[in-house]
C-alpha cells in the first residue's frame, strides 16, 4: 500500500482533513497534527504523531515552537517516508511540504474551505510546490489558476 501522510493543524483544518478518513482505509495513512485537549484522543482511533501546539499571537515562544517543529517534521519524515503528503494547510503543515518535496514526495494540498476570495498564508506558501492544488470555491481559481475545483470536503 502506498504510504499517504496527511497534515494539518488543529482546529477547523483538522476538521477539514478528517473529512478524507475514507481515504484512511485505502492507503497506509498516518496524521500529524497540533497537540492539543481537543484532540488527543485521536490515537485511540487514528494513527497519529502530534507536532507543538504555537500560535503567532505568542511571536517570541511561536518562533522557538516552530523551530522545533521543523526538525520534528524532519525526523517524522525520515520515519514515515510518505510517497505523498496531502494537506489541508496552515503553518504546522508548510515545513513537511518542503521537506516531502526535497525527498520526491507529491504534495496534495487543498485550501481551506474558509477562504472563499482570498489566498491563505500557507497556500501561497505551498502553490509553487504541490503537485495537485485543490479549491473548494470556484472564485479560488481565479487566484490560483493551476489549482483543480474539488469542490466543499464537508
Amino acid at each position: 500500500m502506498r504510504k499517504v501522510l496527511f497534515i494539518s493543524s488543529t482546529g477547523g483544518h483538522l476538521s477539514e482533513m478528517l473529512q478524507l478518513c475514507p481515504l484512511f482505509k485505502k492507503y497506509d495513512y498516518h496524521i500529524i497534527t497540533e497537540k492539543t485537549k481537543s484532540n488527543i484522543k485521536l490515537r485511540e482511533k487514528y494513527k497519529v504523531d502530534y507536532l507543538v501546539y504555537g500560535t503567532k499571537y505568542h511571536l517570541f515562544k511561536y518562533i522557538f515552537k516552530f523551530a522545533y517543529n521543523i526538525l520534528k517534521s524532519f525526523w517524522l519524515f525520515l520515519k514515515l517516508r510518505p510517497k505523498v503528503i496531502v494537506t489541508t494547510g496552515t503553518h504546522t503543515a508548510v515545513p513537511m511540504c518542503y521537506i516531502g518535496k526535497l525527498f520526491g514526495s507529491k504534495i496534495v494540498f487543498i485550501e481551506t474551505f474558509a477562504n472563499r476570495n482570498t489566498k491563505t498564508s500557507s497556500g501561497k506558501l505551498v502553490y509553487p510546490i504541490a503537485d495537485l492544488f485543490i479549491v473548494q470555491w470556484e472564485e479560488m481559481l481565479r487566484l490560483y489558476p493551476k489549482a483543480v475545483l474539488g469542490g466543499w470536503i464537508y
